[in-house]
């Protein structure tokens, strides 16, 4: 199996204010390390109008990390289309698959939280279209040399051609965060990579690379098991205690999502956390929190799934992937 680490970078730490930017720089050392310890990846998120300094500038931040690594590939996850223009973002990741030297994997996605869609004026029921349209344009982006010019629902461009082109071929991977059977059938058609979000049983990733599998090899995609990532909460402890008071961090803020998330009144089913959210307990209850045995015996149980790529996100900064690193990777290192 391989692992990497997945989560947000917030402009301040414990300490210092987010005038500092010394939590961006936080992120920085603790991905440099991770590189060093023997992960595979670093998957960052983007989010906008939390209140609590999220990274909103990802494309910049993993640019830095290029910089200072040199095999750990540098993921998104997810940059939510809709706030963007498909040209500057085509740029901007060329920009940054050129520099890393060919590492770059572009998790995409419509969105989720009210605030975002409030914040920018859309509506979310243009998400997926606007979604479907930016995949077409920067598609198209990076696979034609040639000039040419669009005419869609949101976006009109006019013999264009987009630069700088992208070092890898045809294009840096698109990941997609999906877990509804419509979902995860539209990504293996479109020959998406898949990202399965960190609260769904074992049993339900088993079934739902199943399906995903064999959509892809139904469409003519192929099948590799590290086009599958599996995104797990981790807490390696020391004993049960410290499993029990890392559980009740976790919720506090799992629920600090939720509030900005929800739309008020309304149900939402998906793959992320307000499906679960409902159910008290459900956020947590696969979360990789335990001790190092454990967690073993948990990560062998995905990998029994059909599992072989786990991104780990981690309250306890670059402590926790030392520990990991030493505790639990090496049972798993073939």
């Amino acid at each position: 199996m391989r692992f990497g680490i997945f989560g947000s970078a917030q402009a301040d730490n414990n300490d210092l204010a987010p005038q500092s930017g010394q939590g961006f720089r936080d992120y920085l050392e603790m991905a440099v390390e991770a590189e060093a310890l023997g992960y595979h990846s670093s998957f960052l998120v983007e989010h906008h109008f939390s209140g609590w300094n999220q990274v909103s500038a990802t494309l910049m931040l993993q640019t830095a990390l290029a910089m200072r690594t040199s095999t750990l590939r540098l993921g998104t996850a997810v940059i939510v289309l809709p706030w963007h223009n498909p040209v500057l973002l085509a740029e901007q990741a060329a920009t940054l698959d050129l520099i890393c030297g060919g590492r770059f994997d572009f998790g995409v996605g419509k969105g989720y939280r009210h605030n975002e869609f409030a914040g920018f004026c859309m509506p979310p029921e243009e998400a997926q279209a606007r979604f479907e349209e930016s995949i077409e344009v920067m598609t198209r982006a990076w696979t034609s040399r040639a000039r040419f010019s669009h005419r869609g629902r949101f976006w009109q461009f006019e013999d264009i051609v987009v630069e700088p082109p992208p070092a890898q071929h045809p294009h840096p991977p698109l990941w997609v965060a999906a877990g509804s059977t419509p979902s995860i059938r539209r990504a293996a058609e479109c020959g998406f990579n898949l990202i399965l979000d960190q609260y769904a049983s074992p049993e339900q990733i088993c079934e739902r690379i199943a399906l995903y599998r064999s959509v892809r090899e139904e469409s003519g995609h192929g099948f590799r098991p590290m086009q599958v990532a599996v995104a797990r909460q981790l807490h390696v402890a020391k004993d049960q205690a410290e499993v029990e008071a890392a559980l009740a961090l976790a919720a506090q803020v799992t629920q600090r999502t939720v509030e900005v998330s929800r739309t008020p009144g309304r149900e939402v089913a998906g793959s992320h956390v307000l499906s679960y959210a409902k159910t008290p307990g459900a956020t947590e209850a696969n979360a990789l929190y335990a001790t190092a045995d454990v967690i073993a015996q948990k990560l062998e149980s995905l990998h029994r799934a059909g599992v072989e790529y786990v991104i780990l996100t981690t309250l306890g900064g670059t402590g926790q992937l030392r520990r990991f690193a030493r505790e639990v990777m090496p049972g798993f290192a073939s």
